[in-house]
């Protein structure tokens, strides 16, 4: 199982690779860098990346040509360019070359968080083939069932749709955000707070579904708050 949003980093400079290297992982994504065209290219195919950020200039490629290649190799990427050219001749031609978003060095890494998560919203996650097994919980997306032990678990759907959404991204940081853009709607107008009581609800629902099954602790995933960020659901650490 894949986790988080799979993100190649194209970026020759050091200081700025590892700072985004830094930041996306910590913000829940599977992030890997590369410092050359070349291997950022061979490394996009072999992830089959979901989001590249791709500086134009790099020291063995050029940026537009990389940029029309893994359009081309990859129709479905988010292709977001980090460059210092700001000139509007040059984010044109970016945009032209297939990028969908454009940011001028220096730039904000809140602003680049968020306008991930913008794009991202509007784009389906990766479908997972077959029910998503974390020791003796089992998720099928397809049914919209789950078991835990030898029982159903039966859950309210926004329950349901949390747990999917965090057993789909095991043991990686979902941020507030997302949860409520994936599980409401991006447009949700009321209190987050309604993310911290399903929470709480969820956990319950895990922990009578246990005792109920004779289901070891042990054998219980559980769904850890990150203060200041958001919710991660955690495989048991089995000896």
């Amino acid at each position: 199982m894949k986790a988080g949003r799979t993100v190649v980093v194209v970026e020759d400079d050091e200081a700025i690779g590892r700072l985004l290297d830094r930041a996306l992982t910590s913000n829940g994504y599977q992030t890997f860098w590369s410092r050359t065209g070349r291997a950022g290219l061979a490394l996009a195919r072999r992830e089959q990346a979901e989001v590249v950020l791709l500086d134009l200039g790099l020291p063995d490629a050029d940026g537009v040509d990389l940029a029309r290649r893994l359009r081309s190799d990859l129709p479905s990427l988010l292709l977001v360019m980090l460059t210092a050219r700001g000139e509007e001749i040059d984010i044109v031609s970016g945009l032209d070359a297939g990028a969908d978003d454009y940011l001028v060095k220096p730039f904000s890494l809140t602003v680049l968080l968020a306008r991930l998560r913008a794009h991202l919203r509007s784009r389906p996650a990766p479908q997972h083939d077959g029910p998503v097994v974390i020791a003796d919980l089992t998720v099928d997306t397809a049914a919209r069932r789950c078991r835990l032990g030898t029982g159903e678990l039966v859950l309210r759907p926004k329950e349901y749709e949390l747990l999917e959404t965090l057993a789909l991204n095991a043991g990686t940081a979902v941020s507030r955000e997302d949860l409520m853009a994936t599980v409401w709607d991006e447009n949700w107008f009321g209190s987050t707070k309604t993310l911290d009581v399903t929470i709480a609800s969820l956990r319950r629902q895990l922990e009578a579904a246990a005792t109920r099954t004779g289901t070891p602790p042990e054998r219980v995933p559980s769904v850890v708050t990150l203060r200041g960020h958001g919710y991660r659901l955690d495989p048991p650490v089995v000896d």
